[in-house]
């Protein structure tokens, strides 16, 4: 699945674009893939993008989104995601790490019909393109609980949090970042995430973290090079498993396109 992205980015859904959100709304279609040999397919690229999945119970609960005010959580169509209905709606996973924020993101306490409290966080679609995507309506993620995931280009670790959540703790995401500087951040987020393995190398020879790397579900692709395509490609063939699925997402400019032409 390619995620194309504009430089300008952003989505719809319960996020407007404030000070850091950037204005517009990305385009480009949503495409799919399956691992190891078999064909990218093309899936529609709108659709379902806001919807509450089947099943799940409502809660109800206090804080984090405005000052107090009461909030329904929703389970999304995508499995792993919720939807925080309030004053405004926004996209968040289940904390895998309960009173922890990663970016200083918001977090909202919701209290169960049997008392429990269960604690979520917001996830904002203008710093994370898998939120935006889903925002977005794309079709399939293949990330779910208990799933198996590759990440290439963590960074410092925003997005690979939210896949942690989203996985629980019977998955495991195994998150590649090359740069010392934002790996430091990434090493960091992972001492309080067991789910999480940090892997500080160069995604361009997964020969090096082949050790460190079991068979995967789903690769996920977010290292912003020319040759991201064959990057993800390598990887496949060391770590996702027959009938796997990956995720990539592309910015507009590496489509090849050039001004005046």
């Amino acid at each position: 699945m390619a995620i194309p992205f504009s430089g300008r980015g952003g989505s719809g859904g319960g996020f407007r674009g404030g000070r850091d959100g950037g204005r517009g709304r990305g385009r480009g279609a949503f495409s799919g893939g399956r691992g190891r040999g078999s064909a990218m397919k093309r899936d529609g690229g709108r659709g379902g993008g806001r919807g509450g999945g089947r099943g799940g119970g409502r809660g109800r609960g206090r804080g984090g989104m405005k000052g107090g005010s009461k909030v329904v959580v929703e389970p999304h169509r995508h499995e792993g995601v919720f939807i925080a209905k309030g004053k405004e709606d926004a996209l968040v996973t289940k904390n895998l790490v309960p009173g922890d924020s990663v970016y200083n993101e918001k977090r909202i306490s919701v209290q169960n019909e049997d008392g429990t409290k269960v604690e979520y966080r917001v996830w904002n679609p203008f710093r994370s393109k898998l939120a935006a995507a889903i925002l977005g309506g794309v079709d399939e993620i293949w990330i779910k609980p208990g799933a198996r995931v590759l990440y290439l280009g963590a960074a410092s670790g925003t997005t690979v949090s939210h896949v942690s959540d989203l996985i629980g703790p019977t998955g495991v995401v195994y998150a590649v970042e090359f740069s010392n500087r934002s790996g430091r951040d990434l090493v960091n987020m992972a001492k309080k995430r067991t789910n999480v393995i940090p892997i500080i190398e160069d995604a361009r020879h997964p020969a090096k973290y082949r050790m460190l790397v079991g068979i995967v579900d789903v690769i996920f692709s977010d290292v912003a090079q020319p040759d991201q395509a064959r990057i993800l490609a390598l990887n496949a063939s060391y770590f996702l498993k027959a009938e796997g699925h990956f995720v990539i997402s592309i910015k507009v400019g590496f489509f090849g396109y050039r001004e005046g032409k």
